[in-house]
């Protein structure tokens, strides 16, 4: 399924550089920005501390919470706890003026994970869901922008939705492509209200996507594709900069 945006977050190269093994475990990212007085790019490099201080380079981490939500067609609301969602990102301040609350983020999505909706995890008309049902969810995109001063996060979230039932059934990936943001997101169908960046780094994101059909009649009718689906993230997103 496909809800393509055009997003308009520049790039932001980003590499993760492997310290040797030592009795603190941290993190270090890189980021290469080119000099024009110069032929060879210039490294600036960032390590975690406890506060996001006025600098150019953060390392960003994204934690999702208990009471999220997932609707898709004109089925009641999935009621979903994502709480050991996580991710490691790197953010780099905008240098413009009347910009510079602004930071743009990239997550390595090698390094994100988001629970799978499953009985354990989620309720449906206030029952968990049967045992044998299970939707992962793999990310293959999650990007955009957090304002630090008005709190307003836009992240650009490409994943697929793999369902199953046991061993019998594995339906083609739904893809979805979306904006989560801590403000409204609204299609024909769907709807969501967020909550931006409060002082303790807590947001809601919404954002609804068009769901396309794929090549599978049985999900297909199951689904009503095409039709709209809604995600509703309780998260945490915590900077730390040198």
């Amino acid at each position: 399924m496909g809800c393509k945006v055009n997003s308009s977050y520049p790039p932001i190269l980003c590499k993760q550089i492997h310290s040797k093994k030592t009795n603190r475990r941290f993190r270090t990212f890189a980021f290469s920005s080119y000099n024009r007085n110069q032929e060879e790019p210039i490294s600036t490099s960032t390590s975690i501390d406890t506060k996001l201080q006025k600098t150019d380079v953060c390392s960003v981490s994204f934690k999702t919470l208990e009471a999220c939500k997932l609707g898709i067609s004109s089925y009641p609301d999935f009621v979903y706890n994502a709480r050991g969602g996580m991710g490691i990102g790197s953010g780099r301040r905008n240098g413009q003026d009347g910009l510079k609350s602004e930071i743009s983020v990239c997550f390595d999505v090698n390094e994100l994970y988001i629970p799978p909706l499953m009985s354990e995890t989620t309720r449906f008309l206030g029952l968990p869901l049967p045992p044998f049902l299970k939707i992962d969810i793999v990310p293959e995109l999650f990007q955009g922008r957090i304002d630090q001063e008005s709190g307003e996060v836009e992240l650009q979230f490409n994943a697929k939705f793999l369902f199953s039932i046991g061993s019998i059934y594995r339906a083609p990936p739904l893809l979805v492509e979306t904006v989560l943001t801590s403000e409204e997101s609204k299609g024909a169908v769907k709807v969501g209200k967020g909550e931006r960046l409060d002082k303790e780094g807590k947001c809601r994101l919404v954002g609804v996507a068009k769901v396309d059909p794929i090549d599978d009649l049985f999900m297909n009718s199951f689904l009503g594709l095409p039709t709209e689906c809604l995600a509703d993230l309780n998260a945490i997103i915590e900077f730390c900069c040198s």
